[in-house]
């Protein structure tokens, strides 16, 4: 117990920002996933509009779900491999 102690004292803060950068990469992924999501909607809106459809909302906003889920985990997995 006493080593482990002494290995926690012994890293530096060098160590220490490295482990929370990793978190700090993920503060704005909510925005990051709500403005692509926001995105893909006003662009099928105005492609509605434009087209005089009711198809390209749902199917481009839904297309804009799964690239941000895309995005995020593509970040989780470039993270753990840090």
């Amino acid at each position: 117990m006493n080593q482990q102690n002494q290995n926690s004292q012994n890293k530096s803060p060098k160590d220490n920002k490295g482990k929370h950068n990793k978190f700090l990469r993920f503060t704005g992924v909510a925005l990051q996933m709500g403005l692509t999501i926001y995105a893909g909607n006003l662009l099928g809106v105005w492609l509605d509009s434009k087209y005089n459809s009711d198809k390209y909302e749902p199917i481009i906003t839904l297309f804009a779900v799964f690239a941000s889920m895309y995005m995020v985990i593509a970040q989780v997995i470039k993270v753990s491999k840090d």
